[in-house]
């Protein structure tokens, strides 16, 4: 029988009801309290690292999450990890890469209601995630809800309520779990390399989200605050004209000195490309900028932070590193290139 490590951070799954509304309370001792039928699925130990609302997750939670599994690699079969919905989906990509190669399970899960609630997700989706983190063909991050297997790097809360609360966002569920049995649609690739782990995350990111008559003003104090700007455009992709020349100003003064701007698409689905438009094309061209393509924002996000605290990287190779995909993270640039 596998043995699975359960660590507890807190989350909707482990709130209790107070005056002053839900807050985490419950241990993972008492979650699994809920689900005695576990006890014919794996060996189960737990762990608490911390007991917090999602919405107060940090990178330094994120390391103390990449610690404790890294203490523990060797001496369990798989993780799941209890974690609120909120801030799941950066969690997920955020431990896509700071665990890499991992022949082990590790799953996220939440849920939309308490465990201790009559009618709830919850049950549901901590036992589904223990039948798929002692699968034998489980590996590497992913998040299991609603009866889904969703790659770390590929979540998106897109609904605040229901318990189909994540999808998949430009790339299919590897599996899903039906009547406590795991169905692949993607079969596992071994991995070939040790697993590795990261602990600098560099956290000056930001995101400016495009909206119709966008402020030049702003890009100022963004470029000199902040060592990279994700840029949420429209569509596939381009600089309004009402803040370009600015964007120009900046970019030539800041670039130089090891910022970066990612463009990204405020739409979900399908994913930008620059070079389909004017508005676009153009300052892609004049600035080499890096785009994210099929990635989720979240993804985007914590890519950057992983890859600028590798200390003595380029801009070069820090955009080569960029296109590299990591838990199926991006393919949009090297299917590209295999059909150009």
């Amino acid at each position: 029988m596998k043995k699975i490590l359960m660590i507890g951070t807190g989350g909707t799954i482990a709130s209790r009801q107070t005056d002053q509304g839900l807050a985490p309370g419950l241990t993972p001792e008492d979650l699994i309290s809920y689900i005695p039928e576990v006890e014919s699925v794996c060996e189960v130990s737990t762990v608490q690292i911390c007991n917090v609302d999602s919405t107060n997750i940090t990178p330094e939670h994120w390391k103390l999450m990449t610690k404790t599994i890294e203490e523990n690699y060797y001496s369990y079969d798989g993780f799941v990890i209890c974690h609120g919905t909120d801030t799941l989906a950066y969690t997920a990509a955020a431990l896509s890469y700071m665990i890499q190669n991992s022949a082990k399970p590790i799953v996220i899960t939440g849920a939309q209601k308490p465990m201790n609630m009559d009618v709830t997700d919850a049950k549901t989706n901590l036992l589904d995630s223990f039948i798929y983190a002692s699968d034998d063909d489980s590996q590497d991050v992913t998040i299991v809800f609603d009866g889904k297997v969703i790659v770390g790097t590929r979540a998106k809360k897109e609904r605040a309520k229901s318990y189909n609360a994540f999808s998949s966002i430009n790339f299919p569920y590897p599996a899903v779990i039906q009547d406590h049995r795991v169905i692949r649609y993607i079969p596992s690739v071994p991995y070939k390399k040790r697993v590795e782990f990261y602990y600098d995350m560099k956290d000056s990111i930001c995101v400016m989200k495009m909206i119709p008559g966008s402020k030049p003003e702003i890009l100022s104090y963004l470029f000199a605050n902040y060592d990279c700007i994700v840029i949420e455009s429209f569509g596939v992709g381009g600089i309004p004209a009402t803040i370009m020349e600015e964007f120009y100003h900046q970019m030539k003064e800041w670039q130089q000195k090891g910022k970066y701007v990612v463009m990204a698409t405020q739409v979900a689905n399908e994913g930008s490309n620059m070079e389909v438009y004017e508005v676009g094309q153009k300052v892609k061209k004049d600035f080499d900028l890096i785009e994210a393509y099929d990635m989720t924002l979240e993804a985007v996000i914590t890519k950057m932070m992983w890859l600028m605290g590798i200390p003595g990287l380029s801009y070069r190779q820090v955009q080569e590193a960029f296109y590299q995909t990591v838990n199926q993270d991006i393919l949009f640039p090297s299917i590209r290139k295999k059909f150009s």
